[in-house]
């Protein structure tokens, strides 16, 4: 996986953790030898499920050909259709709080994935055929290079496909598509205040820049959101209106 590997100089280059690597060194890159589940354990009841959604590829960890160890890989230019079954394993600890491939940073109690070929994100649906227990993951990350794997889940989801003490499983990765992606709307919260007239004024601000629907809703605090709107649009807004003054605005899922 791509926690499992860093960028080495040009596009397409790897160095793979999981065997030392060529290109570059990656000593020192993981404060643990060996990969370990987490002190506090998790049980499947507290581990969330994630819902799928439409995103574009990530700027990341989508360079195809790309090499691991001498070997070359390609990506795939599209997971529509995607099945196969083999062997999945799972990471956990040691890669916590590192960056995946697409630069997003690694949450063992989280439900993700590694893939050496699927674009990045893809969502899967990964059935354990040993028992039955079936999640849906994103895959994030690339690997795992171990002959005979197919996929690497985190280890919230070995913990959800009941694998994690025996190490690997025999499953099924399916990518999903059409009515299986949600597209659930969001809003785009700009700023919670304590006086509506800040709210007003923060509302009426935006409100001349961009043409979706800005309100303020009341509680505690008054919120001033933007939408709802579908993602895609949510994280154009959200890019567009970081500002030193507001800061990054929150995504937020409608109850």
């Amino acid at each position: 996986m791509l926690t499992a590997l860093i960028m080495a100089g040009c596009a397409g280059q790897y160095v793979s953790h999981e065997t030392g690597g060529s290109q570059v060194s990656n000593a020192g890159r993981y404060s643990m030898d060996q990969d370990r589940g987490p002190s506090q354990t998790l049980t499947a009841d507290e581990i969330s499920e994630v819902t799928p959604r439409v995103e574009p590829r990530s700027r990341q960890g989508n360079a195809s050909p790309y090499t691991v160890n001498g070997r070359q890989y390609q990506v795939l230019a599209s997971a529509d259709r995607y099945s196969e079954e083999g062997l999945a394993s799972w990471y956990g600890a040691k890669f916590h709080g590192h960056t995946t491939s697409n630069g997003e940073v690694f949450d063992m109690y989280q439900i993700s994935a590694a893939h050496k070929s699927l674009p990045l994100p893809t969502w899967v649906r990964v059935t354990n055929l040993d028992n039955g227990l079936s999640i849906v993951a994103r895959v994030n990350d690339r690997g795992p290079f171990h002959p005979g794997r197919v996929i690497d889940m985190s280890y919230a989801a070995a913990v959800k496909l009941d694998f994690v003490h025996k190490g690997t499983a025999r499953v099924r990765v399916e990518a999903l598509a059409g009515q299986e992606l949600d597209q659930p709307v969001y809003y785009v919260q700009l700023g919670a205040f304590s006086q509506r007239q800040s709210a007003q004024n923060l509302r009426d601000q935006i409100a001349r820049q961009i043409d979706d629907d800005v309100n303020i809703s009341e509680g505690e605090f008054y919120r001033v959101r933007i939408g709802p709107v579908q993602y895609d649009r949510a994280e154009a807004l959200q890019r567009a209106l970081t500002t030193p003054e507001l800061g990054k605005p929150l995504l937020v899922v409608p109850n």
